[in-house]
Parts: C-alpha cells; structure tokens; sequence
C-alpha cells in the first residue's frame, strides 16, 4: 500500500510490506545508522543502550516493523523505494513508544502535554541509503507520516527536528530526526522551540 503523495519515481509503503533486505539496505554496515538500528529512542538508558550488541538491535528492529509480514495490524515505520531500489527508513508509531523521548524533558518545556499519550505520534528518525541522498527521499517520508499515522487513527503527530544553520557542521547522528524544513513543507507546525537547535513540529488531525 503505497501512503500519501509521493513524487512519480519515489514510493512509500509500511515497512512491514518490505523485506528484511531492503532495510539492511538502508540501514547499511557501517556508520551510525548500522550502529544504532533505529533503538536510540527505545533504550530505556545509556547503560542498557551500550549493553545491547548491534545483531540484537537488528533482531529488535525486524521485531518491531514486521518486515515481509504484509497482514501485520501494526509496524514501526515507513521505508521508501526510489525507481524501485529501498533508499529510505522513518521511524514513526505511537509516541508512547519511545521510551527515551517519553522521559526526555526537552520535548514537554512548555508544553502541557501526556508524554505517554498513545493518540499522539511520533516521527523521531529518517535514514536515506549512502549514494541517495538529496533527492526528496526524506521529504518523501515526511509526507507520508501524517496519512499514515491518520491512517492508523492517531489524533496527532508530532517531530523533533534540529535546526540547522547554512554552513554549520552537524553529525549525521544529530541530523537523522530531521530537519524543520523537512517538516514544515509536509506541512508540520511548530508548536514550541525547547531549546535553540531544537523545535518541535505538529499536525493535528
């Protein structure tokens, strides 16, 4: 099931209608992608986070998104092909799902908000394979979460984007939950600014 509008050669499907395969794809064998298999949000701390070897990350992500299992009733993101070729991963589901950002305080400054309320989404990773980057894959993506997550009868659904300034240096770790224009042009609000690289940005349905 292809989600939401998408450009003629990008296509965005649940991730459980992909193959285990495309995701390795995605996700690689080396950099942080490979190393953190999309659990950064998930770990309930940093001790458990270092205890975890990269194979059951692998082994808990497959877990999660269901991969190969179309008939699944749920999944944990969104995988984007590109001329048929798997060149994309974001993570978005209930936000009570992300352990870490549930008890994270900079998301909730400011805002009177349940942080474990399951009607509201998350968008909290995007990974564009190596070799397909600056081509509207992560647009692609950030597009499809709000159909899908409505889809899936979320009330909301938010994310948590860096800001990034022209020419300043940002690692692909900080960058992977995307950026304010990314959000903005799926048509995301920003709701409040927690602090001065990050923003939180929403759609309520």
């Amino acid at each position: 099931m292809q989600i939401g509008p998408t450009s003629n050669s990008i296509a965005v499907v649940p991730a459980n209608e992909a193959f285990a395969e495309d995701l390795h794809a995605i996700f690689g064998t080396r950099g942080y992608a490979a190393y953190c298999q999309c659990q950064k949000w998930k770990f309930r701390n940093w001790a458990e986070r270092r205890a975890t070897p990269v194979s059951e990350r692998m082994e808990r992500l497959q877990e999660q998104t269901h991969c190969g299992f179309p008939s699944a009733p749920t999944t944990s993101g969104l995988v984007a092909y590109l001329d048929g070729e798997p060149v994309g991963w974001c993570a978005v589901e209930p936000r009570a799902a992300f352990f870490r950002l549930r008890n994270s305080p900079v998301p909730w400054t400011g805002r009177d908000e349940d942080p474990a309320d399951e009607s509201v989404w998350a968008v909290t990773c995007f990974i564009v394979r190596a070799g397909f980057r600056r081509r509207g894959i992560s647009y692609a993506l950030a597009r499809a979460t709000a159909d899908f997550a409505r889809e899936h009868g979320a009330r909301a659904v938010e994310g948590y984007p860096m800001l990034v300034e022209p020419g300043q240096e940002v690692t692909w770790s900080e960058l992977n939950v995307g950026s304010r224009s990314i959000f903005a042009a799926a048509g995301y609000q920003e709701v409040s600014h927690p602090t001065l690289r990050r923003v939180v940005m929403r759609i309520d349905f």
